[in-house]
């Protein structure tokens, strides 16, 4: 069961004030996407400026356990506000359908760009003699999967830094998780589509002295997007070709350095969805949740180069600094919040008691 990250966050609340343990999420079909292709793409934009702030801020504000707000909750729900930005703009976007099923949602300003390409996409326009766009489709001729992911991908090229942060990596494109793909498009493009694209998010922790600890990553100053910041010990999109345990295991390796015969105990706990509209994008996330217990002489290694460094936290730390400050990744904070009300911190129910009076 997929739900909107406020959705999810608001239950799990209302749960922990019921119970000392929240219901877990109930587990997802998790299927193989059958279709693969190569596309290459050219860099577009340069990576934004690096986060300016280090692991000594960030474990500062963690370890300050004199502000008493261990019990606030509206720091976790301006963390949800963030990735749920722009839905009073919905009405500026038209469907996306390929072969009759809605498959994303594009801006009007962004369909101007498109009618540059009429081989590769048809504009429907209102019936009523207006120009109105009612809705924008792949055109007849390109029937295969592999040729609309190639008719496509030189579009996105020849749009430039239109679509900043080329990646070289495509997403399957459906009508929901597990249909037949259509084809493939661009990760870095999939906003731009309104294109419902989904992820890996584990969280590594650790037991000691009946404590939990959390694995922190922070991201390298010279990834493309969010450079320096905190980020989950592994986590990363979801390529057609690749079931979601696959993924978990490779990105472990990836990122982390950890091995497969750890990295298949990581258990799936649910997914988190949100909806982020900002320009001409309209994100839509899933991400696929995760939990895997380390052993606590575990040292991740970071193996791709994405990661500066990681930080073994207590949870509580970990919360202190989703609520006081932005350092993490955005969406890790709605899948740190998961783990917080899954794994049933003390002050919890006090918390979700004081929400459920308001």
């Amino acid at each position: 069961m997929a739900a909107t990250a406020a959705s999810s966050f608001s239950a799990a609340a209302s749960a922990a004030a019921r119970r000392s343990s929240p219901s877990h999420l109930r587990l997802l079909a998790r299927r193989h996407l059958p279709f693969s292709s190569t596309v290459s793409f050219s860099a577009a934009a340069p990576p934004a400026a690096a986060a300016s702030f280090g692991w000594e801020d960030a474990l500062r504000v963690a370890a300050d356990d004199r502000r008493g707000d261990e019990s606030d909750l509206s720091g976790y729900f301006r963390k949800v506000d963030t990735c749920n930005r722009g839905m009073d703009k919905k009405g500026v976007f038209v469907e996306f359908m390929v072969e009759d099923q809605v498959v994303g949602y594009i801006h009007q300003g962004f369909v101007e760009h498109l009618r540059d390409f009429p081989d590769v996409f048809t504009i429907a326009s209102g019936s009523n003699g207006n120009n109105n766009v009612e809705h924008v489709t792949l055109h007849s001729s390109l029937r295969t999967p592999d040729e609309r992911t190639n008719a496509v991908g030189s579009v996105i090229r020849s749009l430039g830094d239109l679509i900043p942060g080329i990646r070289n990596e495509l997403y399957p494109i459906t009508s929901s998780y597990g249909m037949p793909v259509y084809f493939s498009l661009e990760r870095a493009a999939a906003p731009f589509f309104g294109i419902k694209a989904y992820g890996v998010h584990m969280n590594g922790y650790v037991e000691k002295e009946s404590q939990k600890f959390l694995w922190i990553a922070k991201r390298s100053d010279t990834k493309q997007t969010f450079p320096g910041m905190l980020d989950h010990l592994v986590a990363g999109g979801l390529p057609y070709g690749i079931s979601c345990e696959e993924n978990v295991i490779k990105e472990c390796e990836e990122e982390a350095g950890i091995p497969r015969s750890i990295s298949s105990n990581a258990t799936s706990v649910g997914a988190i969805s949100y909806m982020d509209i900002e320009g001409f994008r309209y994100k839509r996330d899933v991400l696929f949740c995760y939990d895997l217990k380390l052993p606590p002489d575990f040292v991740p290694n970071n193996e791709d180069g994405e990661v500066d460094s990681f930080r073994l936290i207590p949870v509580p730390h970990a919360a202190n600094i989703i609520r006081r400050t932005h350092f993490f990744k955005p969406n890790c904070n709605l899948v740190i919040i998961d783990f917080l009300f899954r794994h049933g911190l003390p002050w919890l129910p006090k918390a979700a008691a004081k929400l459920e009076e308001r």
